[in-house]
């Protein structure tokens, strides 16, 4: 008999997060397959813009940055709303009794939302991202 290989780990599902959806899959780029904590301090310093995240699909009229980087932006919003999204993922990852220290992203996908209208006079959409992370012990 085959046995199965168990995997443990924790997964969030976010829904219709106001951050732009071209932004959230360079971000999401950036930091797939790294382990939960350096995805986090990425995070941070692109938060306090010390580093750019790099833009690979989404590169029209977009300036180079220093470094080892062709082109990129720094993303605040969608980074600290991200950054919050992984915050609560390693707080269910603890829950489940998960060690936080040994947690890599597995999956991690943005996806369009609908586009709902805005009420009254100027008929524009608001614009949302959903996201879906999984982690597991490495």
């Amino acid at each position: 008999m085959e046995q199965e290989k168990t995997v443990h780990g924790a997964k969030i599902i976010a829904r219709d997060i106001p951050i732009s959806w071209k932004q959230s899959v360079e971000i999401c780029r950036f930091i797939r397959k790294c382990s939960l904590d350096k995805a986090q301090a990425r995070l941070q310093k692109v938060i306090r813009k010390e580093i750019p995240v790099p833009y690979t699909r989404y590169v029209q009229s977009i300036p180079h940055r220093r470094g080892n980087i062709a082109t990129g932006r720094y993303p605040i919003k969608a980074a600290t709303a991200i950054f919050k999204i992984l915050k609560s993922l390693e707080a269910n990852a603890e829950f489940k009794n998960l060690n936080t220290k040994n947690l890599m992203i597995t999956r991690i996908m943005p996806n369009k939302a609908a586009n709902q209208p805005h009420y009254g006079r100027k008929r524009r959409s608001m614009r949302s991202t959903h996201l879906e992370i999984h982690v597991a012990e490495k």
